[in-house]
């Protein structure tokens, strides 16, 4: 599968119940000088280029975290609703759990805006490990990828914790969640490596 690919893939974990999702489009872009959501792949900007692979994952809903100045999210079609960060410095925590407390379905993909070369496949492989109450996340060596994973609606008092102690940090977030047995773990291959392609500069 190509990136950007619309084929539809059967990503609801074990086939259990509807998957949910959110992309994150949140972040301030400081060092692109502008807003990742608007650059455009393939002739189609980034946040619409996320949300059909969202789509195409399976997610019967999709919302979309943004900050409030973000004016072009206001006529963004094809999303469920918009969540806006209540914390200013929490970063991806507070529109992970935004979508994990808005969503209606037992498992939320989370999606970053700026891996532009992600596709649906990848939560077809996510969603194979999952469980009742249990999600997945990629990991290369000690380092998780959060940003493009299925978490649990069960971690949410994790989540809720760690927004109340300040501690934003996702790594930390998720081994204690596998730790919980609330997450399982997919060694990243060297064939899927190139999906967590960032883009942060231009």
């Amino acid at each position: 599968m190509t990136p950007g690919d619309s084929d539809s893939y059967s990503a609801s974990p074990r086939g259990a119940a509807p998957l949910a999702a959110v992309l994150l489009a949140a972040g301030h872009s400081t060092r692109m000088g502008s807003d990742k959501a608007l650059l455009t792949v393939g002739g189609q900007p980034l946040w619409q280029r996320q949300r059909d692979v969202l789509a195409a994952a399976g997610a019967s809903e999709i919302y979309l975290s943004v900050r409030s100045e973000q004016t072009w999210a206001r006529e963004a079609p094809g999303f469920t609703a918009s969540v806006h960060d209540a914390f200013s410095r929490g970063g991806p925590l507070v529109g992970i759990t935004a979508g994990i407390e808005r969503c209606t379905t037992p498992w939320l993909a989370v999606l970053a805006i700026d891996l532009p070369q992600m596709n649906a496949g990848w939560f077809a492989t996510l969603g194979a490990h999952c469980g009742p109450g249990v999600g997945a996340v990629g990991r290369r060596g000690d380092f998780f990828e959060p940003l493009a994973a299925i978490y649990p609606r069960e971690i949410l008092p994790l989540a809720w914790d760690a927004l109340v102690r300040g501690e934003y940090s996702l790594q930390t977030l998720l081994a204690r969640a596998v730790s919980a047995g609330l997450m399982r773990v997919h060694p990243i291959s060297d064939d899927e490596v190139p999906q967590f392609e960032n883009w942060n500069e231009r």
